[in-house]
């Protein structure tokens, strides 16, 4: 069973950057598309990007398009979620998620990922 731990949130000022790590256990890790999700109060869940099983394929929400870049190394067993240029709107808790249904393609629907962390604050002031 896979189960996955963020961490790297913060508050930060705008312009600024974060990276964000996920961390996986379970040694099939490398076999599933991985996602990043965001919540901000009072508003639904919303993808930012995710990853396919290789990282050959990306997919990432118009709102982190050039500013947030997701990566994996499997080695490690974990995701990455740079965000850089940092804005106050992205102000939200950030959760990692795992695709085990469809290694090949990095959805955006969160209803296709089937594993959740706990989650990650991330405050972005003006």
């Amino acid at each position: 069973q896979v189960q996955l731990v963020e961490s790297g949130g913060g508050s930060v000022q705008a312009g600024g950057s974060l990276r964000l790590s996920c961390a996986a256990s379970g040694r099939t890790f490398s076999n599933y598309a991985m996602g990043w999700f965001r919540q901000a109060p009072g508003k639904e869940r919303e993808f930012v990007t995710a990853i396919s099983w290789s990282g050959g394929r990306t997919n990432y929400a118009s709102s982190a398009e050039g500013r947030f870049t997701i990566s994996r190394d499997s080695a490690k067993n974990t995701v990455y979620l740079q965000m850089n240029n940092l804005k106050p709107e992205d102000t939200a808790v950030y959760y990692c998620a795992v695709d085990r249904g469809s290694p090949w393609i990095p959805y955006g629907l969160s209803t296709k990922y089937d594993v959740w962390g706990q989650g990650t604050q991330v405050t972005v002031s003006s």
